[in-house]
């Protein structure tokens, strides 16, 4: 019984807290804000909001897939991310998976899946080109009771569900 998680229903109409909370409920591997420093914990929460927004899981296909859309699509810049990384509880994230799975598994896990990647992102880039309407990155909090499709509407994200 391998059942579709509904976070990932491109027309869902329940809110985007109700879709975080299924999020957490059905990935007890992420790291859990609320372990974090506030600093990280506010890039953990808002991180996993534009999981459950862009419809993406937690693969390593949609992990490389979700950071492109956020700087293409929302206020997270790539310049904003490049900040974001150079925090020290990123590098314990890192380091922790690096620990736990391996950098070889890392690495495999990471080329195995990029080319399909690319080929998904070019005609993504494209579309996203001169975009005026940024969805919130960390102030997402306002968009909490709204519906997720209300949500994918507003910022145009459906073509990219």
């Amino acid at each position: 019984m391998n059942e579709h998680p509904r976070y990932l229903d491109k027309r869902s109409t329940q809110t985007l807290r109700e879709r975080l909370a299924e999020y957490y409920a059905l990935n007890p591997h992420v790291t859990k804000p609320a372990t974090q420093p506030s600093e990280f914990a506010d890039i953990l929460r808002a991180h996993d909001a534009g999981h459950v927004i862009y419809g993406c899981d937690t693969g390593m296909y949609d992990e490389l897939k979700i950071l492109p859309l956020f700087w293409w699509t929302s206020e997270c810049t790539f310049q904003t991310y490049l900040r974001m990384k150079d925090s020290p509880a990123v590098d314990v994230m890192y380091k922790d998976l690096i620990k736990e799975k391996g950098a070889l598994w890392l690495y495999r896990a990471v080329l195995r899946v990029l080319p399909g990647v690319i080929l998904e992102l070019i005609p993504i880039w494209f579309k996203t080109r001169n975009r005026q309407k940024l969805l919130p990155f960390l102030e997402f909090e306002p968009l909490l009771d709204r519906s997720l499709i209300d949500i994918r509407q507003d910022f145009d994200l459906l073509p990219f569900i």
